[in-house]
């Protein structure tokens, strides 16, 4: 049976990967998190033989060390993630979403392999008049995209690798977050009935949480056929939108009231569209649209609220 090492794997998009990966009784799932968000987030699992959680730092290289050593695959999750966070513990997003990656490359044997999920923060501010691909210079406007891009380096000089760079996910998890864009906007509009947008201009590509998981599956499945291929941006193509675009799709579902702040400025700069086509010429393409992400969301708000939602920052 194949080890599967997961750090990070109680978190927003651990949580719902792990519970894919149990169903499989090929592998056996081995998360590390210290639960600094939601202790309750993989309860459901406790019960499934070929699931083994530890409450343990990954910052500790002595413990981190052995899961490393036994795992056949690394799916590293565990990371300080977004700019706000990152800017406001600099010296720990450093640590975590560089140092310790360098560390899990340099004590990985050739045959392991690792899967990475990171982040297209890294193209900063894009042409006008042209998508992102993997061949875009990366140009990080932020210390959150500076750390995963050097991240994504480290671990793409490993010959068994795999990089995903995500777009903005949204969608429900067992480890909820409002914080992100798709889900905060949908979450102001049920509770103000209004959207104030600053710099509405600024575009990005979405990607539903369910797609990032059916992704991994896919390269877990296809790894052979995926790892020459090193990098792919992981998106839905049918939703790189503004800011704007985005907040008129959301008054489709909750009727809203939308101005815009001419004064305020974002504090992450990032402003591009992606192309996906290199992940969709692999056999594998997003589908779960923003249109049905803001229904499940604003389903889910309305039965469970969002108030004790502990978010990034």
């Amino acid at each position: 049976m194949k080890n599967i090492l997961i750090t990070g794997g109680a978190g927003f998009i651990g949580s719902m990967l792990c519970t894919e990966l149990v169903k499989n009784k090929k592998f056996n799932v081995i998360v590390l998190d210290i639960l600094n968000y939601d202790k309750n987030s993989l309860n459901h699992l406790m019960g499934y033989d070929n699931f083994f959680f530890h409450n343990i730092n990954i910052l500790n290289k002595k413990k981190l060390l052995p899961f490393i050593k036994k795992a056949d695959l690394i799916i590293p999750l565990a990371a300080l993630v977004g700019a706000p966070l990152c800017e406001k513990n600099k010296k720990l997003a450093i640590q975590t979403n560089e140092k310790i990656i360098n560390f899990t490359v340099k004590n990985l044997k050739k045959k392991q392999r690792i899967i990475y999920p990171t982040t297209n923060s890294g193209y900063g501010i894009g042409a006008k008049d042209k998508y992102c691909d993997e061949n875009s210079p990366l140009n990080p406007v932020s210390l959150y995209g500076v750390t995963k891009n050097k991240a994504e380096k480290l671990i793409s000089a490993h010959p068994n690798s795999i990089c995903f760079r995500l777009a903005t996910v949204f969608g429900y998890s067992f480890r909820m977050r409002t914080d992100l864009l798709v889900n905060n906007l949908v979450k102001e509009s049920l509770e103000k009935k209004k959207l104030t947008l600053f710099e509405p201009h600024f575009r990005r590509n979405f990607v539903h949480i369910s797609d990032v998981v059916r992704a991994i599956m896919f390269a877990i499945k296809n790894f052979n056929s995926l790892k020459n291929g090193k990098v792919y941006n992981l998106g839905l193509s049918t939703a790189n939108y503004t800011k704007l675009q985005l907040a008129k799709k959301i008054n489709k579902y909750i009727p809203i009231k939308i101005l815009v702040d001419t004064k305020r400025k974002d504090p992450d700069k990032r402003d591009y569209f992606v192309s996906n086509d290199k992940i969709e010429k692999k056999g594998f393409k997003c589908y779960k649209s923003l249109d049905e992400g803001i229904i499940e969301l604003k389903k889910i708000y309305k039965i469970n609220g969002y108030e004790k939602i502990k978010n990034n920052y």
